[in-house]
């Protein structure tokens, strides 16, 4: 997707972004692991990396792509945030076993309700939650055995 440096900075540089190292890096860790990573996660998952990296300079780096519009802030269950690099429209299942989270797309043509005729919707967020496959795999093949 974006290998080389020119092109993170590009891509930094179109969100009106100053490129730095951390920023590099963290946009590099965030498009080869579109895993709604928290500000820990990249914090731990760059350390090895950039020694040097500070939690602060991670969140920092997060609340300036989320404020320009490189990653999307998505909070479920109203605990920590996650960090999406893909702001396209799209739904998340939240697996309440494995904590993963997964993308799954849908049409913009939702029916807004008669009650929000008038308002202006600026964002919509769809979250579902439950077990995911594999964790509902692992679940019948530990009951399956008794």
């Amino acid at each position: 997707m974006y290998n080389t440096v020119n092109q993170l900075k590009e891509y930094l540089i179109n969100y009106n972004i100053k490129p730095s190292t951390i920023r590099l890096k963290i946009l590099e860790y965030l498009l080869n692991n579109p895993i709604h990573p928290t500000a820990d996660d990249i914090y731990k998952s760059l350390l090895d990396q950039i020694p040097t990296i500070s939690k602060t300079s991670v969140y920092n780096t997060m609340d300036l792509f989320a404020d320009k519009g490189v990653v999307k802030v998505i909070s479920l269950d109203g605990k920590v945030a996650r960090y999406d690099i893909n702001t396209c429209l799209h739904g998340h299942f939240k697996c309440r076993v494995c904590e993963r989270v997964f993308d799954f797309p849908f049409s913009s043509k939702i029916p807004t309700p008669k009650e929000l005729n008038g308002f202006v919707i600026n964002e919509i967020d769809i979250n579902f939650y439950g077990v995911c496959q594999n964790c509902k795999k692992i679940k019948e093949g530990r009951f399956s055995h008794r």
